[in-house]
Protein backbone atom coordinates (compact mmCIF):
# COMPACT_ATOMS: atom_id res chain seq x y z
CA UNK A 1 0.00 0.00 0.00
CA UNK A 2 1.39 3.50 -1.23
CA UNK A 3 1.06 6.06 1.78
CA UNK A 4 1.45 9.97 1.32
CA UNK A 5 1.02 13.08 3.60
CA UNK A 6 -0.71 16.22 1.97
CA UNK A 7 -0.51 19.75 3.30
CA UNK A 8 -2.31 22.87 2.09
CA UNK A 9 -3.99 25.68 3.89
CA UNK A 10 -7.45 24.35 2.97
CA UNK A 11 -9.33 20.90 2.92
CA UNK A 12 -10.09 21.66 -0.72
CA UNK A 13 -6.80 22.17 -2.30
CA UNK A 14 -5.43 19.39 -0.20
CA UNK A 15 -7.74 17.08 -2.01
CA UNK A 16 -7.48 18.42 -4.78
CA UNK A 17 -2.98 17.11 -4.58
CA UNK A 18 -4.57 13.88 -3.05
CA UNK A 19 -6.66 13.11 -6.42
CA UNK A 20 -3.68 14.43 -8.89
CA UNK A 21 -1.05 12.32 -6.96
CA UNK A 22 -3.10 9.35 -6.61
CA UNK A 23 -5.93 9.32 -8.26
CA UNK A 24 -9.48 8.35 -7.77
CA UNK A 25 -8.66 5.18 -5.81
CA UNK A 26 -7.22 6.78 -2.76
CA UNK A 27 -8.39 6.29 0.71
CA UNK A 28 -8.51 8.95 3.25
CA UNK A 29 -6.55 7.48 6.50
CA UNK A 30 -6.27 10.28 8.24
CA UNK A 31 -7.33 14.38 8.63
CA UNK A 32 -5.80 17.07 11.02
CA UNK A 33 -6.16 20.58 11.15
CA UNK A 34 -2.35 21.89 11.49
CA UNK A 35 -0.27 25.20 11.65
CA UNK A 36 -0.76 26.94 8.55
CA UNK A 37 -3.59 24.28 7.32
CA UNK A 38 -4.28 21.00 7.04
CA UNK A 39 -2.73 17.88 6.65
CA UNK A 40 -4.58 14.48 4.82
CA UNK A 41 -3.20 11.26 4.42
CA UNK A 42 -4.22 8.44 2.20
CA UNK A 43 -3.71 5.63 0.81
CA UNK A 44 -3.19 3.61 -2.73
CA UNK A 45 -4.02 0.05 -2.68
CA UNK A 46 -1.50 -2.04 -4.48
CA UNK A 47 -2.41 -4.81 -7.26
CA UNK A 48 -2.67 -7.98 -4.36
CA UNK A 49 -5.40 -4.95 -2.52
CA UNK A 50 -7.31 -3.97 -5.23
CA UNK A 51 -10.19 -6.33 -5.39
CA UNK A 52 -10.68 -5.61 -1.31
CA UNK A 53 -14.17 -3.65 -0.62
CA UNK A 54 -13.70 0.34 -0.73
CA UNK A 55 -13.61 2.26 2.94
CA UNK A 56 -16.97 4.27 2.72
CA UNK A 57 -14.78 7.44 3.05
CA UNK A 58 -13.55 6.26 -0.90
CA UNK A 59 -13.41 9.74 -2.44
CA UNK A 60 -15.75 10.56 -4.58
CA UNK A 61 -14.88 10.97 -8.74
CA UNK A 62 -14.86 14.13 -9.32
CA UNK A 63 -17.80 15.53 -11.52
CA UNK A 64 -17.53 16.53 -14.94
CA UNK A 65 -16.86 20.11 -16.07
CA UNK A 66 -20.05 21.47 -17.92
CA UNK A 67 -19.57 24.41 -20.11
CA UNK A 68 -22.10 27.00 -19.05
CA UNK A 69 -24.74 29.19 -20.72
CA UNK A 70 -24.29 32.39 -20.89
CA UNK A 71 -25.20 34.53 -17.88
CA UNK A 72 -28.40 36.37 -17.07
CA UNK A 73 -27.29 39.31 -15.24
CA UNK A 74 -30.69 39.96 -12.93
CA UNK A 75 -30.24 36.24 -11.78
CA UNK A 76 -26.04 36.68 -11.32
CA UNK A 77 -26.85 39.80 -9.22
CA UNK A 78 -29.74 37.34 -6.95
CA UNK A 79 -27.14 35.09 -6.58
CA UNK A 80 -24.10 37.22 -5.50
CA UNK A 81 -26.05 38.36 -2.71
CA UNK A 82 -26.58 34.94 -1.37
CA UNK A 83 -22.33 34.98 -1.18
CA UNK A 84 -22.52 31.82 -3.40
CA UNK A 85 -18.36 31.16 -4.70
CA UNK A 86 -18.05 32.39 -7.81
CA UNK A 87 -17.85 29.27 -9.64
CA UNK A 88 -20.72 28.23 -8.58
CA UNK A 89 -22.58 31.25 -8.96
CA UNK A 90 -21.31 31.35 -12.86
CA UNK A 91 -23.18 27.78 -13.35
CA UNK A 92 -26.58 28.68 -11.68
CA UNK A 93 -27.01 32.04 -13.70
CA UNK A 94 -26.90 30.65 -16.63
CA UNK A 95 -29.82 31.52 -19.34
CA UNK A 96 -31.53 28.33 -18.45
CA UNK A 97 -33.48 29.73 -15.30
CA UNK A 98 -32.96 29.41 -11.47
CA UNK A 99 -34.81 26.14 -10.96
CA UNK A 100 -33.61 24.03 -14.05
CA UNK A 101 -29.82 25.87 -12.98
CA UNK A 102 -30.08 24.10 -9.56
CA UNK A 103 -31.54 20.79 -10.71
CA UNK A 104 -28.83 20.63 -13.38
CA UNK A 105 -25.82 21.52 -10.54
CA UNK A 106 -26.91 20.02 -7.09
CA UNK A 107 -28.63 16.98 -5.90
CA UNK A 108 -31.68 16.31 -4.88
CA UNK A 109 -33.09 13.06 -2.96
CA UNK A 110 -35.60 11.94 0.12
CA UNK A 111 -34.45 11.17 3.26
CA UNK A 112 -32.80 7.52 3.56
CA UNK A 113 -35.15 4.73 4.64
CA UNK A 114 -34.65 4.63 8.50
CA UNK A 115 -36.43 1.06 8.54
CA UNK A 116 -34.22 -0.26 6.36
CA UNK A 117 -31.11 0.97 7.89
CA UNK A 118 -30.74 3.61 10.91
CA UNK A 119 -30.96 7.01 10.22
CA UNK A 120 -27.49 8.82 11.86
CA UNK A 121 -27.70 12.70 12.33
CA UNK A 122 -24.49 13.98 12.43
CA UNK A 123 -22.93 17.58 11.98
CA UNK A 124 -20.88 20.22 13.84
CA UNK A 125 -22.35 21.46 17.10
CA UNK A 126 -24.94 23.07 17.53
CA UNK A 127 -26.17 22.72 13.51
CA UNK A 128 -29.59 21.04 14.82
CA UNK A 129 -29.40 17.32 15.18
CA UNK A 130 -31.31 17.02 17.68
CA UNK A 131 -34.45 19.38 16.93
CA UNK A 132 -34.32 17.33 13.87
CA UNK A 133 -34.12 14.22 15.14
CA UNK A 134 -37.39 15.18 17.25
CA UNK A 135 -38.99 16.45 14.12
CA UNK A 136 -38.69 13.01 12.38
CA UNK A 137 -39.55 10.77 15.37
CA UNK A 138 -42.84 13.12 15.91
CA UNK A 139 -43.50 12.50 12.04
CA UNK A 140 -43.10 8.64 12.56
CA UNK A 141 -45.40 8.89 15.51
CA UNK A 142 -48.25 10.83 13.97
CA UNK A 143 -47.72 8.58 11.04
CA UNK A 144 -48.78 5.53 13.42
CA UNK A 145 -45.14 4.18 13.89
CA UNK A 146 -42.96 4.05 16.69
CA UNK A 147 -39.84 4.73 16.09
CA UNK A 148 -36.35 3.75 18.31
CA UNK A 149 -34.79 6.80 19.45
CA UNK A 150 -31.06 6.49 20.28
CA UNK A 151 -28.52 9.04 21.49
CA UNK A 152 -24.74 8.89 21.40
CA UNK A 153 -24.40 12.18 22.93
CA UNK A 154 -22.89 11.55 26.48
CA UNK A 155 -20.99 14.69 25.97
CA UNK A 156 -22.91 17.99 26.12
CA UNK A 157 -24.65 19.36 29.85
CA UNK A 158 -27.98 18.35 29.45
CA UNK A 159 -27.97 16.48 26.29
CA UNK A 160 -29.73 13.29 26.73
CA UNK A 161 -32.39 15.27 28.73
CA UNK A 162 -33.14 17.25 25.88
CA UNK A 163 -33.54 14.76 23.79
CA UNK A 164 -35.45 12.57 26.33
CA UNK A 165 -38.00 15.42 26.60
CA UNK A 166 -38.64 15.39 23.18
CA UNK A 167 -39.54 11.57 23.60
CA UNK A 168 -41.66 11.61 26.88
CA UNK A 169 -43.87 13.83 24.52
CA UNK A 170 -44.48 11.32 22.11
CA UNK A 171 -44.84 7.78 24.45
CA UNK A 172 -41.33 7.10 23.01
CA UNK A 173 -38.31 5.39 25.18
CA UNK A 174 -34.77 6.90 24.79
CA UNK A 175 -31.89 4.74 24.31
CA UNK A 176 -28.26 6.13 25.95
CA UNK A 177 -25.69 4.88 24.01
CA UNK A 178 -22.52 6.89 23.81
CA UNK A 179 -20.11 3.95 22.76
CA UNK A 180 -20.38 1.09 19.81
CA UNK A 181 -20.67 -1.54 22.13
CA UNK A 182 -23.43 0.30 23.96
CA UNK A 183 -25.15 1.29 20.94
CA UNK A 184 -25.02 -2.41 19.49
CA UNK A 185 -27.26 -3.40 22.57
CA UNK A 186 -29.20 -0.43 21.89
CA UNK A 187 -30.40 -1.62 18.32
CA UNK A 188 -31.04 -5.27 19.72
CA UNK A 189 -33.83 -4.06 21.12
CA UNK A 190 -35.48 -2.81 17.46
CA UNK A 191 -38.40 -4.31 16.44
CA UNK A 192 -38.77 -6.06 12.63
CA UNK A 193 -38.93 -3.06 10.31
CA UNK A 194 -38.80 -0.34 12.83
CA UNK A 195 -37.07 2.98 11.71
CA UNK A 196 -34.18 3.63 14.14
CA UNK A 197 -32.89 7.50 14.48
CA UNK A 198 -29.61 8.34 16.07
CA UNK A 199 -29.13 11.58 17.58
CA UNK A 200 -25.00 12.40 17.98
CA UNK A 201 -23.01 14.87 19.57
CA UNK A 202 -21.44 17.78 17.74
CA UNK A 203 -18.18 16.72 15.65
CA UNK A 204 -15.22 18.32 14.34
CA UNK A 205 -14.75 16.38 11.30
CA UNK A 206 -11.17 18.04 11.08
CA UNK A 207 -9.83 16.67 14.12
CA UNK A 208 -9.36 12.51 13.60
CA UNK A 209 -9.95 11.34 16.87
CA UNK A 210 -13.68 12.87 16.81
CA UNK A 211 -13.96 11.65 12.81
CA UNK A 212 -12.88 8.58 14.18
CA UNK A 213 -15.44 8.35 16.60
CA UNK A 214 -18.19 9.31 14.75
CA UNK A 215 -17.25 6.68 11.79
CA UNK A 216 -17.20 3.81 15.09
CA UNK A 217 -20.38 4.75 15.72
CA UNK A 218 -22.02 4.78 12.26
CA UNK A 219 -20.24 1.15 11.63
CA UNK A 220 -21.21 -0.32 14.78
CA UNK A 221 -25.05 0.73 13.54
CA UNK A 222 -24.90 -0.08 10.13
CA UNK A 223 -26.00 3.42 9.60
CA UNK A 224 -26.88 6.31 6.80
CA UNK A 225 -25.02 9.15 7.77
CA UNK A 226 -27.57 12.55 6.93
CA UNK A 227 -25.30 15.73 7.83
CA UNK A 228 -27.24 18.49 9.40
CA UNK A 229 -25.85 21.73 8.48
CA UNK A 230 -26.88 25.26 9.65
CA UNK A 231 -27.74 27.61 7.14
CA UNK A 232 -26.04 30.84 7.14
CA UNK A 233 -22.41 29.76 7.25
CA UNK A 234 -19.50 30.62 5.38
CA UNK A 235 -19.75 29.26 2.09
CA UNK A 236 -16.08 28.07 2.16
CA UNK A 237 -16.40 26.79 5.36
CA UNK A 238 -19.51 25.11 4.60
CA UNK A 239 -18.25 23.20 1.48
CA UNK A 240 -15.05 22.28 3.21
CA UNK A 241 -17.38 21.05 5.93
CA UNK A 242 -19.41 19.02 3.52
CA UNK A 243 -16.11 17.16 2.09
CA UNK A 244 -15.02 16.08 5.29
CA UNK A 245 -18.16 14.44 6.33
CA UNK A 246 -18.51 13.57 2.76
CA UNK A 247 -15.23 11.25 3.15
CA UNK A 248 -16.85 10.21 6.65
CA UNK A 249 -19.85 8.36 4.29
CA UNK A 250 -22.27 11.27 4.19
CA UNK A 251 -24.33 11.19 1.29
CA UNK A 252 -27.39 13.39 2.27
CA UNK A 253 -27.78 16.66 3.50
CA UNK A 254 -30.52 18.29 6.17
CA UNK A 255 -29.78 22.08 6.35
CA UNK A 256 -31.55 23.73 9.03
CA UNK A 257 -32.32 27.44 10.67
CA UNK A 258 -33.65 28.55 7.37
CA UNK A 259 -36.17 31.04 8.54
CA UNK A 260 -33.42 32.83 10.51
CA UNK A 261 -31.10 32.60 7.60
CA UNK A 262 -31.45 35.52 4.63
CA UNK A 263 -27.76 34.08 2.68
CA UNK A 264 -27.84 30.95 1.27
CA UNK A 265 -24.70 30.48 -0.13
CA UNK A 266 -23.38 28.41 2.50
CA UNK A 267 -26.45 25.73 2.11
CA UNK A 268 -25.82 25.59 -1.71
CA UNK A 269 -22.14 25.69 -1.59
CA UNK A 270 -22.51 22.39 1.29
CA UNK A 271 -24.63 20.93 -1.72
CA UNK A 272 -22.23 21.37 -4.30
CA UNK A 273 -19.55 19.32 -2.70
CA UNK A 274 -21.31 16.13 -3.05
CA UNK A 275 -24.07 15.70 -0.89
CA UNK A 276 -27.88 15.49 -1.81
CA UNK A 277 -30.00 18.22 -0.43
CA UNK A 278 -33.15 16.45 1.20
CA UNK A 279 -35.52 18.42 3.97
CA UNK A 280 -35.10 21.53 5.03
CA UNK A 281 -35.58 22.47 8.62
CA UNK A 282 -37.83 26.05 8.55
CA UNK A 283 -38.54 26.61 11.89
CA UNK A 284 -38.72 25.20 15.61
CA UNK A 285 -41.46 23.49 16.00
CA UNK A 286 -41.21 19.60 16.87
CA UNK A 287 -44.65 18.52 14.85
CA UNK A 288 -43.54 20.35 11.71
CA UNK A 289 -41.20 22.59 10.26
CA UNK A 290 -39.33 20.33 8.27
CA UNK A 291 -40.11 20.29 4.52
CA UNK A 292 -38.80 18.33 1.36
CA UNK A 293 -36.64 20.44 -0.67
CA UNK A 294 -36.51 20.09 -4.37
CA UNK A 295 -34.90 22.75 -7.02
CA UNK A 296 -38.56 24.74 -7.08
CA UNK A 297 -39.11 25.18 -3.29
CA UNK A 298 -35.07 25.86 -3.29
CA UNK A 299 -35.56 28.59 -5.97
CA UNK A 300 -38.42 30.25 -4.66
CA UNK A 301 -36.43 30.37 -1.41
CA UNK A 302 -33.87 32.27 -2.54
CA UNK A 303 -36.05 34.72 -3.75
CA UNK A 304 -37.79 35.00 -0.70
CA UNK A 305 -34.92 35.46 1.19
CA UNK A 306 -33.49 38.09 -1.03
CA UNK A 307 -36.95 39.67 -0.82
CA UNK A 308 -36.96 39.67 2.90
CA UNK A 309 -34.17 41.16 3.02
CA UNK A 310 -34.73 44.22 0.89
CA UNK A 311 -37.98 44.96 3.14
CA UNK A 312 -35.99 44.70 6.47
Amino acid sequence: MQLRLFRAPRMAEAMAQLRAALGEEAVILETRRVAGGVEVTAALAGPDEAAEEPEPWLIPPTPPVVQAPPADPALARLLARHNLPPTLGARLSGGAGLEAALAACLGFAGLPDATARPLLLAGPPGAGKTLSCAKLATRAVLAGRSPLVITTDGQRAGAAEQMAAFTRVLGLTLAVAPQPGTLVKALARRQPGQPVLIDTAGCDPFDPAQAAALLGLARAAGASILLVLPAGLDPAEAAETARAFLALGARHLLPTRLDAARRLGGVLAGAAAGLALTEAGIGPDPAGDLVPVDPGWLAARLRRALHSEEVA
